[in-house]
């Protein structure tokens, strides 16, 4: 009953966007555009590298290969109308599309989170016991745990959203922010948000620690393991890579933490929608660099295709994977 009243009184909210001057509009428009189709390019390479090339169908790239649609698809829900409004300075945003913002959000921020722990999970297996790999990583677990991730993201997304559709919204509502964000859209409620917050704070810091746990136990096991039998060469190795690993991890986590997680004062509207671009513009960007653009496996499937025929398709690859593999 309350939902119905809900969108028949508020059809539209309003969205602050981006703390920035007028007459920077264009040129933060042109970062972001760039950053974006660098996100989706990079990203929809993955899935067509790993897709094309038999020697990339194993675990490590069945999960890598759903990061990298979790990336894409968590960018593409907030940045081209973050886009579109920065270009036609219109910041009003349906009920239903704030809505399914928060969903998507949600969903696709949840589902990152589990397959960064999947990720982890599956490099201790292969470090810490690597004659049981094949054994203990067979096709069948992979799908039951992608399976689990999407469920469980899922579940987690309806249900902040039914609990937000159930809240209450005065008339010409702003949200403070450049997309539907939880909780800049609980802030801007007029009913009492005690339930979602206490949800948020007890439910979803559990599903906020449960991954983060799991990928810094993985990675402190791995560390174990190394430092048995000590070498520079093998420590470097580590270093160089897990390292960038554990950067997008803390980053991505940490800014999390700082707008979920942390009390936060009233005059810090603007590092909240700061913290948020880390998370959601940001990491998605870099997950293609650190996990599989600078791989040895992903630059041999990216050699291999072209040693095929010069198709278009083929030489737009060729000309986008250099652009990358530069930067």
């Amino acid at each position: 009953m309350q939902g119905t009243r809900n969108q028949s009184s508020v059809s539209e909210f309003l969205l602050l966007g981006l703390p920035i001057r007028p007459e920077q509009q264009g040129v933060f428009f042109a970062l972001f555009l760039g950053v974006y189709l660098t996100t989706v390019l990079g990203n929809l390479l993955i899935l067509l590298l790993i897709r094309l090339d038999s020697r990339l169908h194993t675990p490590m790239y069945f999960f890598l290969s759903h990061l990298a649609f979790s990336d894409l698809s968590f960018s593409s829900v907030t940045i081209p109308k973050m886009l579109m409004n920065m270009q036609t300075q219109c910041q009003s945003i349906t009920y239903t599309g704030c809505i399914s913002q928060v969903y998507f959000f949600i969903f696709f921020g949840c589902l990152d989170s589990f397959l960064l722990a999947m990720m982890s999970y599956d490099r201790y297996v292969a470090v810490c016991h690597p004659l049981h790999y094949t054994t203990i990583m067979r096709d069948e677990l992979c799908v039951i745990l992608v399976a689990g991730c999407w469920l469980a993201s899922c579940a987690q997304a309806l249900l902040h959203t039914l609990l937000v559709d159930r809240l209450s919204f005065c008339a010409g509502t702003v949200i403070p922010h450049f997309f539907c964000d939880l909780a800049a859209v609980l802030k801007s409620s007029c009913s009492d948000t005690s339930l979602n917050e206490l949800l948020i704070l007890t439910e979803g810091g559990f599903i906020f620690t449960l991954p983060l746990g799991g990928i810094l136990g993985s990675y402190i096991s791995m560390a174990a393991i190394i430092l048995k039998v000590p070498s520079f060469k093998r420590i470097f190795k580590a270093l160089s890579t897990c390292g960038s690993h554990l950067f997008v991890v803390f980053l991505y986590y940490g800014t999390i933490a700082g707008v979920y997680y942390i009390p936060s004062s009233g005059n810090s509207k603007d590092k909240d929608i700061i913290a948020s671009l880390m998370y959601m513009v940001v990491t998605p960007m870099l997950n293609p660099f650190i996990y599989s653009l600078r791989n040895k496996d992903m630059k041999c499937a990216l050699q291999k295709i072209f040693r095929t025929k010069d198709t278009p398709l083929v030489s737009l690859i060729h000309s986008f994977s250099r652009t990358l593999m530069e930067l």
